[in-house]
């Protein structure tokens, strides 16, 4: 079917719906609608990635943008879904602008949609500052290495894998476990050493349930920061369209509030699986060639887009850390998705099903997780001196744990040396009680390296190869 274009070139002020819309032109009759993607032809050269108002039949206004743009035709995806457009009624204005979200510190403790419209009742705060969803590139040169110890309150990931402001730290979880959990209590608890202790919080939900969304917001309000955090929701039953827009939401206003209002912001994102999922149920629909899974080839590149829009600016006061969570299908690793993430982001936090069976919290598998930011931001002046040798030595030891486990589930523990003893007692205690702690259980980094002084001491002191003699001769319990 051909469109006919009812508008010249020169722009011109449209009014549909009560709303004013600015457009170079409007065509009308789509020639194909096939899910979320709306296909026109004959059109004025379109950019990629241009914003649309798709006007249906009754009026109504939805949004939509460029997914694909040729000579012969232009592929629309309309985030809010196809449901009641037809061919011959369907218009379109192309606003020749990319999608933009109008960005305020007065949108902290607001609920919104992944588009930025309000979910919560109340209006949007007005802004007259509109940032391009997809962020400026960031010049390399500009940033500052991060180097600041941020205080999570959870002794494994403290004492172990430490978070460093401006660092991005995926959270490798499964379906069933507490991944929600930690990064709530993340929030409640982090705080950098010697500086701020409060945090700006900027929060993506892409297709998760409403219990999910709840729970945080529950959290957040019994916990008195919820006025300080502002939540984009993509649920389950929203256009799955709308979950590749959300995270480039929330990361647009935090980054204006790191880099223009100079808050110390933490971005949790749940769940990502759910936004590749979408990305690749889009990808199958336009017919693209799949790379592995049936994930488009630019799985990667998507990814470090929206991860790499974290970090610290040299001369600005402000950070943005990302916590992006992801669910692993089947506990895999080697899944696109997390092996992916693992390439691009600063380390990870990997969870482990036989822990969480264990009723171990939180249950995260130390010899799979690792910071690679993390020995800047530790040592003397930052954590502790003891700190860098007490963590390779914790990994040293819990690691040889596993070796002795495997050789009793052969031999049986009653053929084990008085050594292994030693080593099956340390690992027992690793996980019951350095690993594993309340939900509200804040433990400051002292509490932390003296509790890890604490398992290292059921070990000889001739096995801690890894730390120096005045260490030993310091903090050794045995």
């Amino acid at each position: 079917m051909m469109n006919d274009s009812v508008m010249s070139d020169k722009e011109t002020l449209l009014k549909e719906g009560g709303r004013a819309l600015l457009s170079g032109r409007e065509y009308r009759g789509a020639s194909k609608i096939d899910g979320p993607l709306v296909y026109m032809r004959n059109t004025h050269p379109v950019g990629y990635g241009e914003l649309v108002e798709i006007v249906a039949p009754d009026g109504s206004i939805r949004s939509g943008q460029v997914l694909d743009t040729s000579d012969e035709a232009v592929c629309v995806q309309c985030f809010e879904g196809t449901d009641g457009l037809s061919l011959p009624g369907t218009k379109m204005h192309f606003l020749g602008e990319p999608l933009t979200l109008g960005v305020s510190e007065k949108m902290l403790g607001r609920v919104m949609n992944g588009l930025g419209k309000s979910r919560d009742g109340a209006a949007v705060p007005a802004s007259s500052d509109e940032r391009d969803v997809n962020g400026t590139p960031m010049n390399p040169t500009a940033r500052e290495y991060p180097r600041d110890f941020i205080q999570t309150g959870i002794s494994v990931i403290d004492g172990m894998m430490t978070l460093i402001q401006g660092q991005k730290l995926p959270i490798f979880s499964g379906n069933g476990m507490e991944h929600n959990q930690l990064a709530a209590q993340i929030v409640r608890q982090a705080k950098v050493r010697g500086g701020k202790s409060d945090f700006a919080i900027v929060f993506a939900a892409m297709g998760v349930k409403y219990d999910v969304a709840k729970y945080f917001i529950d959290s957040f309000e019994e916990t008195g920061v919820l006025d300080n955090v502002a939540m984009f929701l993509s649920l389950a039953d929203d256009p799955s369209l709308e979950r590749t827009i959300t995270p480039k939401s929330a990361l647009t206003l935090a980054e204006h509030l790191a880099f223009d209002c100079g808050k110390q912001v933490l971005v949790i994102m749940t769940d990502m699986t759910n936004y590749c999922e979408s990305l690749r149920e889009i990808s199958t629909q336009r017919g693209e060639i799949p790379s592995r899974k049936g994930y488009p080839g630019y799985l990667y590149s998507n990814l470090a887009e929206i991860y790499e829009r974290s970090g610290k600016l040299l001369g600005r006061t402000g950070s943005i850390t990302q916590l992006p969570i992801l669910t692993m299908p089947n506990d895999d690793i080697s899944h696109p998705i997390p092996d992916l993430t693992g390439y691009i982001t600063e380390g990870q936090i990997v969870f482990d099903r036989n822990m969480h069976g264990s009723g171990i919290y939180p249950p995260i598998n130390a010899l799979q997780s690792l910071s690679r930011l993390m020995k800047d931001g530790i040592g003397e002046g930052m954590t502790r001196a003891d700190h860098p040798h007490l963590s390779n030595q914790l990994f040293a030891s819990y690691s040889h744990v596993q070796d002795v486990r495997n050789l009793a589930s052969v031999i049986g523990e009653e053929e084990l040396t008085e050594l292994d003893h030693h080593y099956m007692q340390f690992g027992e205690f690793f996980e019951k009680k350095f690993v594993s702690q309340a939900y509200d259980e804040d433990r400051s980094i002292e509490e932390t390296l003296d509790l890890a002084w604490d398992a290292l001491s059921i070990l000889p002191s001739e096995e801690l190869q890894r730390l120096t003699e005045e260490e030993i001769s310091e903090h050794y319990k045995g």
